[in-house]
């Protein structure tokens, strides 16, 4: 009889995942978001934010807020770099090592 309840428990508790293995979330359309048909009218596909290339041999306009931004983000880089370098140390075992060196020191060894 317990066995028979077991079975039944085992049954729904396999439907149960089965049905949340169909459930897809934000899968998109069928065939994935490139497939053929799916994007709009005037969505021109290969390129980086709809922005058209520009004519062979001439080289593309920055933006006005693309030099300030790359200016921003090189010198953040550079306090990073700099500033982590110089910071004390100040683990544990360093703190150890100068207060042996100064008890040493204090002893006359």
């Amino acid at each position: 009889m317990q066995s028979a309840g077991l079975r039944g428990f085992a049954a729904r508790a396999v439907r149960g995942v089965q049905r949340q293995q169909q459930r897809r979330m934000g899968t998109g359309p069928p065939g994935g978001y490139f497939a053929e048909g799916v994007q709009g009218e005037g969505h021109v596909n290969g390129r980086l934010f709809n922005e058209t290339p520009p004519p062979p041999g001439q080289s593309r306009k920055w933006e006005d807020w693309e030099a300030p931004w790359y200016a921003t983000m090189a010198a953040v880089g550079a306090m990073l770099v700099f500033g982590l370098s110089a910071k004390p140390e100040t683990s544990g075992s360093e703190w150890a090592r100068e207060e042996a060196k100064r008890r040493l020191a204090a002893s006359g060894k």
